[in-house]
This record gives structure tokens, C-alpha cells and sequence, in this order.
């Protein structure tokens, strides 16, 4: 069964300015990479659909989603910049990539809950992962994965989900907007002290956070993954797994200061994969998150693909 990709020409558009790392160059690169290898020939690929405001609710406060919704609308009238923080601006096309990058997250996961492919990856920006329930923060304006987590659960029947997230930066807005809730089980691993600042005492009990320290590098993540994420995800059994999937920990990216490799990733990987296999009918939805080293994005990108699509 093909391994699909959700992404729509829209999510480049978003710009926050000339030398910002969070950049449509990053789509690019990751196209041009499995064009290249060939990858590209062994997966699905499908645009992305807009999201509808109710489903945004699902993970977001309704001011917010309203407030926000209404700031970018009119943006995208008079094509001007907006920064809801120093590095989060939004421009006149930015309604539309948000919408397009969750759109492709819900879409991603109906289209696995439903059989129609057993895994599926999101080459979606912005990203989402520091979107807290109310806030814009982080490069990120809407929460793409907790959306998609909360879509799962509260439409599409699934009882038990996992969140993985292995962004350098920790998921400070996922854990915001899923903390105590049972139904989600969410672990992590994160450079710390690095922004956001926050994931060092855990919110919640479902929350299983791995801060490490600066020049960490990919041996001694497996142990951790292998000593904390894997059993609490064996005994929680999630019926569905999403990932956080940001490539920024890797040792070439100069937005943090960890050392894996894209054979990290191919583990990392692997792992959640067989967990799948084990609990969740192999049901996988994978967000892009960070990862702003061109080269290095892309090549962690394919390793990722080639587990999920086992080419």
C-alpha cells in the first residue's frame, strides 16, 4: 500500500521575510531531493485541502481561531506584514498556507483512518508545533498536529492516539493544548535550554518529556527513546500515531545544537513504525515541522519516507 504526501503549492507562498530560516526554499528542497533520488516514484502525492473553522476548534480556542482568522483575511486584502512576534509575521498569502498545512493534516489522517494508505506525510509550512491553544508563537499560527490528533478522536472514532515529537525545540504549544487529556499520549525529546524555554516539568501525566542537553548526539537519544518513550508507548497501545517530524535536530542545522544524523531519523523512525504495526494498524500521520539546513532537511525528509513507504 503507497505511502501518501499531502502538501499544496499555497504553503510556499507564506513569507516572513528576506533570511528568515522558515522559508518556501524548504519545500523546494525536499521536492528537488526526492525527485532526484527517484523516491518520489514510490509515494502518493495529493494537494491539500482547506480546513474549515470548526476543526481548527477542535485544538484551538474559538476567539482565537476567529481572531487570527480575521487578522490574516486582512492581510491577505491589503499585502501587508504583521508580526505576531519577532519571528512569526504573516503576509498577505498567509491565510491560505494555514489553512492548507492543517487542511493537509486532518486530510492525511482521514485518508489513514479511512485504508487508504497506511501512512502518510505532511510537506506542509508553517508549522505548528508551538501554536498554543490561544497563541501564535514560534513560526507557527495554527497547531497542525494536536488538529489532526483531536480530528482523529473526536471525528473520526479512534480512541487512543500518540503524539512523537523529535523537533529539537520542545512542542511547547502541543503540550498546551493536549496535557491531561487521556485519550492522547504524547512523548518527546528536546535540546534544552533552547527556546521555547519550556517541556524541563512535564504538564500533564501523559506528557513523557526528554530534555538533553546541548551536542547530544544520536546514540544517546536511542538509548532515551529506548528507555522512556518505548515502554510508555507499548503499555498505552494508541490506536493511531502522529509525528511532530522536525529535522532541526540534526548535527548540520545551526537553529540547535544536537548531533543526529539521518540515520537517527531512519531509527527513530523504524521504531514508531513497528509500534504501529503493533497497536495501531500500522496507522502513521507525519507533520513536517522544523528543520531549516537545505541539504541536510532534505536528506532526513527521504531517510524519513523510506521507512514509511518501505523503499
Amino acid at each position: 500500500m503507497t505511502t501518501l504526501v499531502f502538501t499544496h503549492p499555497e504553503c510556499r507562498l507564506h513569507d516572513m521575510g528576506r533570511g528568515h530560516p522558515e522559508c518556501g526554499a524548504r519545500l523546494d528542497a525536499i521536492t528537488d531531493h526526492l525527485r532526484a533520488t527517484g523516491l518520489d516514484t514510490a509515494l502518493t502525492f495529493r494537494e491539500a485541502p482547506l480546513v474549515d473553522r470548526p476543526t481548527l476548534c477542535l485544538a484551538h480556542s474559538e476567539n482565537y481561531v476567529n481572531e487570527l482568522d480575521d487578522v490574516l483575511a486582512e492581510l491577505e486584502t491589503n499585502g501587508e506584514h504583521h508580526a505576531f512576534d519577532p519571528d512569526t509575521i504573516a503576509c498577505a498569502h498567509t491565510r491560505r498556507a494555514v489553512q492548507r498545512a492543517a487542511g493537509a493534516a486532518v486530510a492525511a489522517t482521514e485518508a489513514v483512518v479511512r485504508g487508504e494508505a497506511k501512512a502518510a506525510f505532511c510537506a506542509i509550512r508553517p508549522p505548528g508545533h508551538h501554536a498554543t491553544r490561544d497563541t501564535a508563537m514560534g513560526f507557527c499560527f495554527y497547531n497542525n498536529v494536536a488538529v489532526a490528533a483531536r480530528h482523529a478522536l473526536d471525528v473520526m472514532g479512534i480512541q487512543r492516539v500518540a503524539i512523537v515529537d523529535f523537533d529539537v525545540h520542545h512542542g511547547n504549544g502541543t503540550e498546551d493544548i493536549v496535557a491531561g487529556d487521556d485519550r492522547i499520549l504524547m512523548v518527546s525529546f528536546f535540546q534544552h535550554p533552547l527556546y521555547p524555554g519550556t517541556g524541563s516539568s512535564p504538564m500533564g501525566p501523559n506528557m513523557v518529556n526528554l530534555p538533553v542537553p546541548p551536542y547530544t548526539r544520536g546514540p544517546e537519544i536511542r538509548k532515551l527513546i529506548e528507555a522512556h518513550w518505548l515502554p510508555r508507548l507499548e503499555a498505552y497501545k494508541p490506536e493511531m500515531i502522529f509525528i511532530s517530524a522536525g529535522f532541526d535536530a540534526h548535527r548540520e542545522d545551526e537553529l540547535g545544537q544536537l548531533g543526529l544524523v539521518e540515520a537517527d531519523y531512519e531509527w527513530i523512525t523504524q521504531r514508531i513504525k513497528e509500534l504501529a504495526a503493533r497497536h495501531a494498524q500500522g496507522r502513521i500521520v507525519s507533520c513536517l515541522e522544523g528543520g531549516y539546513n537545505l541539504s541536510a532537511l532534505a536528506r532526513s525528509v527521504a531517510a524519513h519516507l523510506r521507512v514509511l513507504a518501505d523503499v
